[in-house]
Formats: C-alpha cells, sequence, structure tokens
C-alpha cells in the first residue's frame, strides 16, 4: 500500500511540475504577443482561421464605431469599483463588424449621453489585445438581451442583438482597446484586459512530493516499531 501510494504522490508531483512547464511557457508567448508591434486584424483573421491561437495577439483596426449600438458588459475594476465595460462595434472599411471593448465607465456613467465627449465620431485607429468569446462558468447569470446587460461575452448574442436582420460579416473575436490614446473626456478607459493568469502548479508540486516523503517518514517509522517488536 505505502509503494502504491508513493506511486501515486510522486505521479501527481510530476504531473504539477509538467503543468509548471506548460504554463511559464504559455505565459512567455501571452507576454511576446502581448508586447510586439501590431499586426493587421486581417492578418489576425489568417491566422485564427488556420487554427492558429490568437488569444492576446496585439492587433490594429481601423473602422467608425457605431456608438448608438454599444453593449454593457458587467465588470469589476480595483480602482472603479463595480461598472461595465463598454463594446462597441466597429464597422470596417469592407462594412465587416468588430466588437472593440472601449474599456470600462463606472455605472453612474454607464449611460452614454453622460459621456458624449468620448463618442468618438469618423474614422479611428484602435490597437488592443484579441480575446476570444467566453464559455460562461456554472455561477455565472445569463445574459439580459433585453436591458442590454451582459456577464459574460457571448459574441454571437451581442452581433444578434445589435443586426436583428441583414447581419454583416462579423469578425470572430474580440478586441480590448489599449489604454491609450486616451477619448475626449477620458471615458471608457481601456487598457482593462488581465494577463496574470493563475500559476500555482509549483506549490501543488511541493505539496505532493510532500505528502510523499511524509508516507516514507510514516512507514519508516512503522517498520522500525515492528522491527524492535520482532527482535524484543
Amino acid at each position: 500500500m505505502t509503494i502504491a501510494g508513493l506511486a501515486i504522490l510522486i505521479g501527481l508531483g510530476t504531473w504539477q511540475m509538467q503543468r509548471l512547464a506548460w504554463k511559464q511557457a504559455l505565459l512567455t508567448d501571452i507576454s511576446v504577443r502581448a508586447h510586439g508591434e501590431p499586426v493587421a486584424l486581417t492578418r489576425a483573421e489568417k491566422l485564427e482561421r488556420a487554427g492558429n491561437d490568437v488569444e492576446y495577439l496585439r492587433v490594429k483596426a481601423e473602422g467608425q464605431f457605431l456608438h448608438n449600438k454599444e453593449r454593457h458588459l458587467f465588470a469589476f475594476d480595483s480602482k472603479y469599483g463595480a461598472g461595465y465595460h463598454v463594446f462597441t462595434p466597429l464597422r470596417l472599411a469592407d462594412d465587416s463588424i468588430l466588437f472593440v471593448n472601449r474599456g470600462i465607465v463606472p455605472s453612474e456613467l454607464k449611460d452614454a449621453t453622460k459621456r458624449l465627449a468620448g463618442q468618438v465620431a469618423g474614422v479611428v485607429e484602435i490597437v488592443g489585445l484579441v480575446r476570444g468569446p467566453q464559455v460562461p462558468g456554472m455561477f455565472t447569470p445569463e445574459n439580459n438581451l433585453a436591458d442590454n446587460l451582459w456577464y459574460w461575452r457571448d459574441l454571437d448574442a451581442m452581433a444578434a442583438s445589435v443586426f436583428a436582420t441583414n447581419a454583416p460579416p462579423l469578425v470572430p473575436f474580440f478586441i480590448d482597446a489599449e489604454t491609450e490614446p486616451r477619448p475626449p473626456g477620458s471615458w471608457p478607459k481601456g487598457g482593462v484586459t488581465r494577463l496574470h493568469l493563475p500559476n500555482r502548479h509549483l506549490e501543488y508540486a511541493v505539496t505532493w512530493y510532500g505528502l510523499a516523503a511524509a508516507l516514507i517518514a510514516v512507514f519508516v517509522a512503522y517498520a522500525a516499531s515492528r522491527w524492535r517488536r520482532t527482535v524484543g
């Protein structure tokens, strides 16, 4: 039983070390994507269609915002508290639509009429990070399309809620806009992407290996007591 237990514990520790190597490589890859020179949106779309992972890839796009069709996703920011991420359709030169997360606004500025200075008109260039649609968790509330209140990034539903009929072609991912340049009036505030992924695999590996060492110590103590009783 001790041998079987050791095999399981050491196996779990080794698996966590393998996960640690994978997570470190992933974090390095994400850092390279997120801080490199922005690539053209068409390049990012081509990579995505080819099956490449484009999450957090830095891209640039140009188009006109459809401010009257912005969607609001509930969010919490450590600096601004509860608020909303403003997702605004960007109409591209070929009439396709890219949903841009322009950043966060506090709850009192959810109403776009209270931040008209930031509703930039005309053709704009956006630089930001690719974000894919989300899959809701077990406890994630349902999106409320009727009240334009969103709890997770559902790209198809957002597009359907904006373009009920004759929907234009849709870019298959979102863009989180960077902090700069800031819009007039400073709202929404971009740069909301969180790049810090949890990485506790080393801690978990040490725990499993520590349990294996404890099991060895318990077995040694048990065997020693049996030996003393035998020779005694």
